[in-house]
């Protein structure tokens, strides 16, 4: 849904940039974070509509952030989309349990990453951008 603010932590500068300057041109608000504690700090503060974490992060990883989250009223049901190096094993349970709706593996097509944004904003049905190449973001 156009004007949603999403959470977008990640400590790689590329995937950061990446990602958010997709989010805005779709019309979404975009509020960044490098690492895990700084994404706990702004979640809890700016109360996102949505969480797109990396999962290795300096503090805390993006299961340990989320897994916080979930432990606050105000930030409990915040979905969360989790980026993860390609191949990377996790527990789903453990991933269900921090509240991650999705697992993408990098490389990602932002592109696939924007649709699912869409689909769990409920918002699917919003204008296509433009994609400038559909190359992969890789980690």
């Amino acid at each position: 849904m156009i004007g949603k603010k999403i959470l977008v932590a990640d400590d790689e500068t590329h995937i950061l940039s990446v990602v958010t300057l997709k989010l805005k041109n779709a019309g979404f608000r975009v509020v960044t974070a490098r690492d895990g504690r700084e994404a706990y700090r702004l979640a809890s503060e700016e109360i996102p509509d949505l969480i797109i974490t990396d999962y290795q992060m300096p503090f805390l990883n993006g299961v340990e952030f989320c897994t916080l989250l979930r432990r606050e009223s105000a930030t409990s049901n915040i979905p969360a989309i989790l980026l993860t190096a390609h191949g990377f094993d996790l527990d789903p349970v453990m991933t269900t349990a921090a509240g991650i709706r999705l697992t993408l593996s990098k490389p990602f097509s932002p592109r696939q990453l924007l649709q699912t944004v869409n689909e769990l904003l409920g918002s699917d049905s919003a204008a296509p951008v433009a994609e400038n190449g559909e190359g992969g973001v890789a980690a």
